[in-house]
């Protein structure tokens, strides 16, 4: 009885916090990565069809869906599912939420022994739910980014399959087959909607809403009006495949020449923040001597609005639309 009494029990609840932390990472880790890297199978529908997948089940699982999304207009989340869709992960939005949710808890609690509860919160939703998801909108960035790199090479492609005669649904077959990520998972969506049933057109047009690249809406339009009223498909596949290397090419001219009004913006937006950090390193009493004046939170109020305006004005005026 005297061991139990002298234990300190706040370590276990510590030991606990720390394993909840460890397993609720770990969890994630594991649902976000890959069995197989890019460079092991051409796509994911390929390993999805060696490892003898029904084509409901592909459809099924790389379809997106039409349920609606709870938190649609939300600021930040709104566009959640898409995201995922478009960053190429299968994981349910609902189950993000979540994971995200009991992470935050988990590390809030943690952090809460301590810092401060309000700090603890604060670092708790940066890290478990606002890093994540700006995790999954580069991932959707650079993903979309190689779709459309992509695109003009399978465009050519299909444009020669049709040239010697093929099939336009073969010529999309053999761009799912012959090609590697993304346009090739993408492509081989298309492949087994028609197989299930789909029209070639309606199957283009949802590749259209579920990338939302301009350049694919241009395809799926070019497709749509030639089934329509005929015509050589194959030609207007090679011009569409040339103007889409000419805007690439303009929006890196773009990038190039806004580089430096970028970089500039970039420096004004963080520069109060490196003054700010700056002076509490090297001056620690410089802002908390005069934190108890009662003018010092409206002044820091304003402070903080006007940072945040200049970082959107800023971002305006050198955010081009490529």
């Amino acid at each position: 009885m005297t061991l139990l009494t002298e234990f300190d029990w706040s370590s276990l609840v510590y030991v606990g916090i720390f394993l909840g932390v460890l397993m609720t990472f770990e969890g994630l880790r594991q649902i976000a990565s890959r069995s197989e890297s890019r460079s092991e199978a051409r796509n994911r529908r390929m390993r999805m069809i060696a490892a003898g997948a029904s084509t409901e089940e592909l459809l099924r699982l790389l379809k997106p869906g039409r349920d609606g999304w709870q938190l649609d207009g939300v600021p930040f989340l709104g566009t959640l599912p898409a995201d995922l869709r478009k960053a190429g992960l299968l994981i349910r939005p609902g189950l993000f939420m979540m994971l995200a949710a009991g992470g935050t808890a988990v590390l809030a609690l943690a952090a809460s022994t301590v810092v401060p509860a309000l700090l603890a919160g604060a670092i708790a939703v940066l890290a478990c739910l606002v890093v994540p998801v700006i995790w999954v909108q580069m991932l959707r960035n650079r993903r979309m980014a190689a779709l459309v790199a992509q695109l003009p090479d399978a465009l050519e492609l299909m444009a020669r399959g049709l040239t010697v005669g093929h099939p336009l649904n073969a010529t999309i077959a053999s761009v799912a087959t012959d090609m590697k990520d993304p346009v090739a998972t993408e492509f081989g969506i298309m492949v087994d909607q028609i197989s299930y049933g789909d029209d070639i057109v309606g199957s283009v047009m949802d590749l259209a809403d579920r990338t939302g690249l301009e350049d694919v809406r241009y395809l799926a339009v070019a497709i749509a009006i030639q089934h329509g009223t005929g015509g050589n498909l194959a030609r207007v596949l090679e011009t569409l495949s040339k103007v889409i290397r000419e805007r690439m090419a303009m929006r890196r001219r773009i990038k190039a020449i806004s580089a430096e009004g970028r970089l500039t913006s970039i420096f004004l937006s963080c520069l109060p923040l490196i003054i700010l950090g700056a002076t509490s390193i090297t001056a620690p009493g410089y802002y908390v001597d005069v934190s108890g004046d009662p003018l010092f939170k409206p002044f820091a109020i304003i402070v903080s609005v006007l940072i945040v305006a200049n970082f959107l004005v800023m971002r305006r005026l050198v955010n081009f639309r490529f």
